[in-house]
């Protein structure tokens, strides 16, 4: 899939539950509610005209409990699509939550056009929306329109919050569904809600961990369509290694650390070599378990039809038969 060059444009990540809300310590009250979409007319960002953010982690470490999830992470982000990959457990997704704050260093610093995400949570995550891989995680009201609208709370109700509502469902084909019970929807739709209620507040760079691994083939196909196809830079989290192949650039965590970081056919063969270095080695061919054929008895009943046949719906089904 070919992935277009972006020009920029939260719902405030902290406002969705679970996920690493617990991660976000000093931010204060404002940030903790607020998506500042109210605030757009007035903020003064640093290059509000240059497509996207500029995001510099410097010396990053993350230590959760007794275990460094994240060390000595040094890098600057500015193109258009990034794709992270890493097996489970290698501190991909943690990386993806320090972009906007959801997750924050235990040492060094996070800045995403100059916004440390420790002292201005909130105006950074203005900037950078987030979209979880479960949108169950994300959705928060009743119905799909009120779910968006939500991410809008700020904005004082009326017909152009009602118009930005309905434009940003209609982006994403779900202007249909604007009453029905946002739970009830299918797993794609349910992605492109939660997709739909990060881009109406017009982030200038959205962040997507996994966001197809719950998906079947047809609504990864359009999810990640949908991605593909927004003016915004995308850091893209996942294992769907010909998403990424799509990417500019592509960053591999291992063990904590990002241990490449290169164009998308260097980054991934670096990475197939790691995992094809940690698979076990075959085992040797064990001998048969069953015995041969020539060693079974010839008249065995069929344990199958004998199994059905001792159930409710098995017998009825043989009295049924024998009136035929």
């Amino acid at each position: 899939m070919r992935w277009p060059s972006a020009r920029a444009r939260d719902r405030g990540a902290s406002d969705l539950p679970g996920d690493g809300a617990s991660d976000l310590p000093g931010d204060g009250a404002s940030d903790a509610t607020g998506d500042g979409a109210s605030d757009r007319a007035g903020d003064e960002r640093p290059g509000r005209g240059v497509l996207g953010c500029v995001v510099t982690l410097d010396d990053v470490h993350v230590r959760l409990g007794e275990r460094d999830v994240l060390r000595g992470v040094d890098l600057v982000l500015r193109e258009r699509r990034i794709g992270v990959v890493g097996a489970n457990g290698s501190g991909k997704s943690t990386l993806a939550r320090l972009l906007n704050g959801l997750v924050l260093p235990t040492s060094g610093r996070v800045l995403v056009d100059g916004l440390d995400t420790r002292r201005h949570g909130a105006q950074v995550r203005r900037r950078v929306g987030f979209v979880f891989t479960d949108p169950d995680a994300q959705i928060v009201m009743p119905t799909v329109a009120e779910d968006v609208a939500y991410s809008l709370r700020k904005v004082p109700a009326g017909t152009a919050r009602d118009a930005r509502v309905r434009a940003a469902l209609e982006a994403r084909g779900l202007a249909d569904h604007a009453d029905h019970p946002a739970h009830l929807l299918s797993g794609g739709q349910k992605q492109l809600l939660a997709l739909t209620s990060v881009l109406v507040t017009e982030p200038d760079l959205v962040v997507a961990d996994e966001p197809t691994t719950l998906l079947d083939r047809r609504n990864t196909r359009h999810v990640a369509a949908e991605l593909a196809s927004l003016p915004q830079q995308v850091v893209l989290v996942s294992h769907d290694l010909d998403l990424v192949s799509a990417m500019e650039r592509v960053l591999v965590v291992d063990g904590g650390r990002v241990v490449a970081d290169d164009e998308p056919g260097a980054a991934l063969a670096h990475y197939r070599r790691l995992v094809d270095d940690d698979l076990p080695p075959p085992s040797p061919q064990s001998p048969p378990l069953s015995p041969s054929p020539s060693a079974l008895p010839s008249a065995l009943p069929s344990t199958r039809s004998s199994a059905r046949a001792a159930t409710p719906a098995g017998q009825a089904r043989a009295v049924e038969g024998g009136t035929r």
